[in-house]
């Protein structure tokens, strides 16, 4: 079998390590446990927690053990890593229930059976510190001078940077000594943007038990402009299918920029890099193919079988030759009797009737095949052919709805 790290290095998901010899000689002699923190920010992973998950499961493939750390504790402070201002403060009792949401997540990607992996929560410890003990014996291995030339603090100087996010570095330091204390892990694996906090904990290991432990970055998940990806307009591109639907989700990858998708399929599925290199010799409308193949393989890896199946048949029947709507995002209304602006916000497709107006006023917006010119338009019963009607926005969204 390969080492995994040059099956990483050669699909580019590694960013930075910190000992490159000794971490692949690591990986390809002896079984790693190795951990990755997941903060409960909402109650759902989004794409970008995604690809932290995928090279989790390439790691796992390769026989290595992952855990999946949750910030039970962590998430009561938050990351200031990335932000440009502070992160709004949550409840435990929002916080333990994020906490919940992402263990099912994780377990579609990741196989937790028989020990292979562990899921782990970081209040389990943090949340019993002594605050003057913590900080005589962890604050005193961190150097003020030091922490403040860090990326993740650097920026939000200017701005302002609390007291309570300063004590992050600190916290998830104290995550990678008690990991490597309880479980022998050895490499913290995390987002390009947790190189800093990733480095903390590997310097307080040393200082505190003389042990080498090892760190690896991935690359942020971008665009060819390096916007981070999975933004949609109703926001991020949630795994939980109550947030983002399975059609929707895979039209957001049949819908990536031309440029984006040989290095989506590399970095987020598992086909073997000779199809994918394949695939990269596609021109023009060929490249719609492969965008197919990535909408499908990764809908299937976060939502299964079945759904990326429904999905693709959705895609193809609006898409296609065909006119089937069975399965489109559907929302079942109450009385045929409703206006055009007021169902398009109910159905999610637009965030207000301001911007349903725009898109009237532009021509983007359908009902039925047929173009919608004004804005007070109302439905009626006869505009539900069989108890349905479906709405199109722009070129690519559709939205079933149903009459109950």
């Amino acid at each position: 079998m390969r080492n995994v790290y040059d099956v990483l290095k050669e699909r580019g998901l590694i960013a930075q390590v910190t000992h490159e010899e000794e971490i692949r000689e690591l990986l390809g002699k002896e079984k790693v446990t190795f951990y990755i923190g997941f903060d409960p920010t909402a109650d759902s992973l989004h794409v970008g927690h995604f690809l932290q998950m995928v090279v989790m499961r390439h790691m796992q493939m390769h026989g290595h053990r992952p855990i999946a750390l949750v910030g039970g504790g962590t998430g009561h402070i938050g990351d200031p890593s990335g932000r440009t201002d502070m992160r709004q403060m949550m409840t435990t009792e929002i916080i333990d229930h994020n906490c919940e949401c992402f263990k099912k997540q994780l377990s579609s990607v990741i196989d937790f059976s028989d020990d292979k992996a562990i899921m782990v929560n970081n209040a389990d410890w943090l949340l019993k510190l002594n605050y003057v003990d913590f900080l005589r014996d962890i604050g005193s291995c961190f150097s003020v001078n030091k922490m403040l030339t860090a990326e993740c603090f650097k920026q939000r100087l200017e701005k302002g940077l609390s007291f309570l996010e300063f004590n992050y570095m600190l916290m998830q330091s104290y995550d990678f000594l008690m990991l490597s204390r309880e479980y022998d892990c050895k490499i913290e694996l995390g987002g390009d943007d947790q190189w800093s906090n990733i480095l903390g904990g590997i310097d307080l290991c040393r200082r505190k038990d003389q042990k080498q432990v090892y760190g690896m970055t991935f690359t942020l998940l971008t665009n060819s402009e390096g916007k981070k990806m999975g933004k949609t307009q109703s926001g991020a591109l949630w795994l939980d299918p109550e947030k983002t639907s399975p059609y929707d989700f895979y039209q957001y990858w049949v819908n990536v920029d031309d440029a984006d998708v040989i290095k989506c399929l590399k970095l987020l599925t598992f086909l073997p890099m000779e199809e994918i290199e394949v695939m990269a010799q596609y021109k023009d409308a060929e490249i719609n193919k492969a965008k197919k193949v990535l909408a499908y393989e990764v809908t299937k890896l976060v939502h299964g079988e079945a759904e990326a199946e429904k999905a693709k048949a959705a895609a193809d029947a609006v898409f296609g030759s065909g006119n089937s709507s069975e399965n489109m995002p559907t929302t079942e209304i109450d009385s045929a009797d409703i206006a055009i602006l007021d169902l398009m916000v109910q159905t999610g497709i637009i965030a207000s009737k301001g911007e349903g107006r725009r898109l009237i006023q532009q021509g983007g917006v359908s009902l039925n095949g047929n173009k919608i010119t004004d804005a007070n338009f109302a439905l009626t019963s006869a505009d539900f052919d069989g108890g349905e009607a479906v709405i199109k926005k722009g070129k690519k969204v559709f939205h079933r709805v149903v009459i109950k």
